[in-house]
């Protein structure tokens, strides 16, 4: 394909670096200095110009473009130049945007501002960190399959039951794959024979109710979410956060610094009690037990913020922190300074538009380990090499990375085993290495 990304921030560099070997990507940038920047570092041509002006878009032969993504940091001039590409080209668009009152404006109509695809980057972030906190021990969580498949990444801790056995003692699950293991940095494709350590990272894809109850044997101590969640700072992700939270029966309460700003949260979220003051008053946080908390949830408008807040809220006992990390190279610092897990927004959203790049049209992505693998659903065709042959055998022709980690078919779970057929019409849901991730999807 032909990519133009117009906005080389942090989600157009991503998206550049994950489409750059498989595509020809062209970057439109108006700092001059982030242009050479980029052209050095990537395998890209970066354009200096300005995205919303026919002639620069005639400059990068955008009537030649398969897609454009616009991506810069305002909603409105990506708006602006998804509506002046349709106006001069066949394209496909999609715009990221941070109201959400434009995304459901979209929504109501496909063709609102010529725009084929909408990407709210509070709204996925929200969405992410929710799937996290309802699934205890986790660090990432995916839904598939309209929600029937899911795919989650735990840590396994020294306490684990897991640790000192192998997979296929681990193994007691009738709906549940092992997919990846991560040790090391090294990243394995686990048998029946491989030794789970303390200290590794497991992948694995199946039943929301088998990852559930997974999730229980990770970490026995923590156990289904029952306590109560604390949000710090009623940001668009916080708000979102909350609502999501009421929406799914969970008990939360809102830490918020201005009283506007707590006013309309209040007022906004009738189930959630909302607290006006200020976040880091650890007299506060003991005074209010902030500490008895099951998952505290920082979501201020800076890293640095957010990495305090969590610091903070752990040391006066809350169980579990989750931080939005708006800069992606903190995310593993602030990890490895006590943080337990850590969500960055760009990262969210360029996984989502990753989909649409991907040959053959993956229905969905998550992309796993900062983009070294992924996690693909993709709907089977008659003339996939996966048709007509028991799994153990169709595999063969596919690379040695790859893990078939769940099929449904017609709406029902299907549970992939060495003896499955996998049929025409079937989603199936894999893991794959990150560079064979465009091969696989064009092949099935």
């Amino acid at each position: 394909m032909r990519v133009i990304i117009v906005g080389a921030g942090q989600v157009g560099e991503s998206i550049a670096a994950d489409l750059s070997d498989a595509h020809d990507v062209v970057i439109v940038e108006q700092d001059p200095d982030r242009v050479e920047e980029l052209n050095y570092s990537l395998d890209v041509l970066a354009v200096e110009g300005d995205g919303t002006n026919v002639s620069t878009l005639d400059e990068v032969d955008v009537a030649d473009a398969d897609m454009v993504i616009a991506s810069t940091d305002d909603d409105e001039t990506n708006i602006v130049i998804c509506s002046t590409v349709k106006a001069v080209s066949d394209a496909f668009t999609i715009a990221r945007v941070k109201n959400t009152e434009y995304l459901e404006t979209w929504r109501r109509s496909t063709t609102a501002f010529g725009i084929d695809f909408m990407v709210c980057t509070y709204l996925q972030a929200a969405e992410s960190i929710v799937r996290v906190v309802g699934l205890p021990a986790a660090r990432d969580a995916d839904l598939f399959a309209d929600g029937r498949v899911e795919m989650a990444e735990f840590d396994v801790g020294p306490g684990s039951p897991l640790s000192g056995q192998t997979v296929a003692e681990a193994d007691t699950y009738d709906s549940l794959t092992f997919a990846a293991l991560v040790r090391d940095e090294e990243m394995l494709i686990p048998t029946g024979g491989t030794d789970i350590q303390a200290g590794d990272r497991l992948v694995v894809i199946g039943t929301p109710r088998s990852v559930r109850s997974f999730a229980g044997d990770v970490a026995p101590e923590e156990g289904v979410l029952s306590g109560e969640v604390v949000i710090i700072g009623g940001s668009e992700i916080g708000y979102h956060v909350a609502r999501m939270l009421s929406e799914r029966g969970i008990s939360a309460r809102l830490i918020e610094q201005d009283p506007d700003r707590a006013r309309w949260l209040a007022e906004k979220l009738p189930d959630t009690m909302v607290m006006e003051t200020d976040a880091t008053d650890i007299e506060f946080l003991e005074r209010e037990h902030v500490g008895d908390a099951e998952v505290v949830v920082a979501a201020l408008d800076s890293d640095e913020k957010n990495l305090l807040a969590s610091l903070l809220a752990e040391r006066v006992g809350a169980e579990r922190s989750v931080a939005v990390i708006d800069q992606a190279d903190y995310v593993d610092l602030f990890e490895a300074v006590g943080i337990d897990v850590g969500v960055n927004p760009r990262e969210v959203v360029a996984e989502e538009i990753t989909r649409f790049t991907r040959d053959g049209g993956a229905e969905n992505v998550a992309l796993i380990e900062n983009g070294r693998a992924e996690v693909l659903e993709i709907e089977i065709t008659a003339d996939s090499p996966l048709v007509g042959e028991p799994i153990r055998e169709s595999i063969q022709s596919l690379p040695s990375d790859v893990v078939i980690g769940a099929i449904t078919r017609g709406g029902e779970y299907v549970v992939p085993r060495g003896e499955t057929v996998i049929q025409s019409g079937d989603h199936v849901v894999l893991f794959v290495d990150a560079e064979h991730a465009d091969d696989v999807s064009a092949r099935l």
